[in-house]
């Protein structure tokens, strides 16, 4: 299943890394039409353990997808990915 994240909830704390910061995403299912807001942790389980595809869209309909990656503290976020290179096309994404 594949998922396109629409939004996004920051937790209001104060990071290092700004990835780190969100904690929930709001996504559509473009094949279903299903809907629905997941925690970083469980976003992190459907693509970690669920085999699960998450990707952002911008206006023109490029594609990037989004990957776990850790800080160096050990703490898993997510964070798209394009041509080649970790992006930020999740953090000018509005708030949900």
């Amino acid at each position: 299943m594949s998922v396109r994240v629409t939004c996004i909830t920051k937790d209001g704390g104060n990071h290092f890394n700004p990835h780190e910061a969100i904690s929930s995403f709001g996504w559509v299912n473009e094949e279903t039409g299903a809907k629905g807001t997941s925690t970083r942790a469980q976003m992190i389980e459907f693509i970690e353990a669920q085999k699960g595809k998450a990707y952002v869209k911008d206006g023109r309909g490029n594609v990037a997808y989004i990957g776990v990656s850790e800080s160096a503290a050990g703490n898993k976020y997510l964070r798209t990915y394009a041509d080649g290179k970790w992006t930020d096309n999740l953090l000018p994404l509005p708030e949900c």
